[in-house]
């Protein structure tokens, strides 16, 4: 596959070079449980139902992606979404740096960093999905793997992966082309345990802004896709309660066997929001290029409303000063 393009418009691909872009995650895999929550090799096939959508996953031998797999879909999605607001052309087809993805999911860039990232792509690429799912308003029924190849490009002279070039499956990419994707909090990556990166998801994909979100343990214990005895994933529930560390949101339970996750801090509202115009997107793109501009836009709507939500004289000039400052300029 010859290298046409550094930006990815006249080529095959599409290379990631999107500094500090966004995490966003999709919306089916934040909605079902599609990856394992096993730290040991999980090769059991998971049959799932909920609501008219079946889902089969069957591991390779080498086990079903886990959860901490899924942080080289959230970059490669990530990448795409900042691309694609910034107008760019995107494909399914990705060339991307090793130690980028590393530094940008939050991991170990040692040796062993990169050998796990390497099973990290088997994984990925050997489990495969039959399911009706729908994704960009479309329901088809049909089998995948979650990535359709990746190959290295090159190596060091030590022999750690320098270049990666990793095709997603069409089903995650017509779920870019639709943005049906969610921000995440960047403190996701800093979630070790499987279960409170599984829970994340969900509070964030059933509660997002909201004030609230009710389930049942059950209810929980089900879209999680645990396999502990519901008793054990009721006291690990718990125990996430007391410790209290889902980034942006806080669980509590009462009576009724319910949780209920309750949105920290403020909630912005869109019709309470300060409007930008797009002059000042084009202006924060200018400080910093690549950026998300959208996701620059809530987190400065999150600090406006932790500010007090002070009535603005001219909201471009607020937006520009506060991202001035988040850069390190004057």
């Amino acid at each position: 596959m010859a290298l046409q393009t550094t930006r990815g418009k006249a080529g095959d691909f599409f290379v990631c070079d999107i500094f500090d872009a966004s995490p966003k995650d999709d919306l089916g895999t934040m909605e079902h449980p599609i990856f394992s929550l096993s730290t040991r090799p999980d090769r059991r096939i998971l049959s799932y139902a909920h609501n008219g959508t079946t889902i089969e996953v069957t591991p390779s031998v080498k086990g079903r992606a886990t959860i901490h797999d899924k942080d080289i879909l959230i970059y490669c999605i990530s990448q795409l979404m900042a691309a694609a607001n910034a107008g760019r052309e995107i494909s399914r087809t990705l060339q991307l740096k090793a130690h980028d993805l590393l530094i940008a999911t939050n991991r170990d860039t040692s040796g062993d960093g990169y050998t796990r990232l390497r099973e990290a792509f088997e994984r990925l690429a050997g489990t495969r999905i039959t399911t009706n799912m729908t994704t960009g308003g479309a329901e088809i029924t049909s089998g995948f793997g979650l990535i359709e190849s990746w190959e290295i490009v090159r190596k060091a002279k030590r022999g750690r992966m320098v270049s990666v070039m990793v095709t997603l499956s069409e089903w995650l990419f017509r779920a870019v082309q639709s943005k049906s994707v969610l921000t995440l909090s960047r403190d996701y990556f800093g979630l070790r345990k499987p279960l409170e990166r599984r829970l994340y998801e969900l509070a964030r994909k059933h509660c997002g802004r909201q004030p609230e979100w009710r389930a049942s343990v059950t209810t929980l214990h089900k879209k999680s896709g645990s396999t502990a005895p519901l008793r054990v994933f009721r006291a690990a529930l718990r125990k996430m309660i007391t410790e209290g560390n889902l980034p942006d949101y806080d669980l509590t339970e009462e009576p009724g066997d319910l949780i209920v996750v309750t949105r920290r801090g403020q909630v912005v509202l869109p019709t309470e929001a300060p409007m930008l115009t797009p002059e000042a997107h084009a202006a924060a793109r200018a400080l910093i290029p690549g950026v998300d501009v959208y996701a620059l836009q809530a987190d400065w709507h999150s600090f406006w409303a932790d500010s007090g939500k002070p009535r603005l004289m001219n909201a471009d000039k607020a937006f520009l000063g506060w991202v001035k400052t988040r850069v390190g300029t004057v």
